[in-house]
């Protein structure tokens, strides 16, 4: 389904999502108190055995969560980031002047308040434009070599659809470097839904996060 998408199309799905990384970074902001600013540079189609790559090699180690999309959609969210990223993102919820231990049950925590503070507003966002009900699972988190962690996911995800939908966003705390990969990996027929709610609602122009 994803070969067929003609330009328009295109343009429409990446308007849901940057609106839908406005609202996450808002979202964010508030958690930490600080201006985190989150950006859509860019949405690709991808073979599925190919995502390790975008998210800096399969052996690169990287902190990842794992969502299923419940309720009138099914796929998978993944937020994969490499370990200083993770690190810099933990310390600044936490507030504190040294990061924990990614394993250690603090880091655990602040990971998972990140993920689903991210991906709830994400998927409210495209949920009010799409009139769909889009609700996270309950995350799950590991710390590992990112071809590992996205082995069982992405074992599941083929025999959904052969090619993923990658975006890629950029985190940013007062020009700090911090990058991390959100990949949104719906199955074909939520995709479809999703755009043709979105076409006969309008397309969302003007929408602000």
């Amino acid at each position: 389904m994803f070969e067929k998408l003609d330009a328009t199309r295109l343009d429409i799905l990446r308007e849901i999502f940057t609106v839908g990384a406005g609202h996450a970074a808002t979202a964010l902001s508030q958690l930490t108190g600080r201006r985190i600013d989150l950006e859509v540079p860019r949405v690709l189609f991808v073979p599925v055995e190919k995502v390790p790559e975008i998210a800096g090699g399969a052996e690169t180690v990287v902190a990842g969560l794992y969502f299923h999309i419940l309720g009138d959609a099914r796929g998978v969210i993944l937020l994969i980031l490499p370990e200083e990223s993770a690190l810099s993102m933990v310390q600044i919820v936490c507030a504190s002047a040294e990061a924990p231990q990614l394993e250690s049950p603090l880091a655990v925590s602040a990971m998972q308040e990140i993920g689903n503070i991210l991906a709830s507003a994400f998927l409210s966002a495209i949920g009010q434009l799409s009139g769909l009900s889009l609700i996270p699972s309950v995350p799950g988190y590991a710390r590992d070599m990112a071809g590992s962690i996205l082995d069982l996911v992405l074992i599941e995800l083929s025999r959904l659809a052969d090619t993923a939908l990658v975006v890629e966003t950029v985190f940013g705390e007062q020009g700090a470097g911090i990058r991390g990969h959100f990949f949104l990996l719906p199955d074909p027929q939520t995709l479809e839904a999703m755009i043709r709610a979105v076409e006969r609602a309008g397309a969302p122009g003007g929408a602000s996060a």
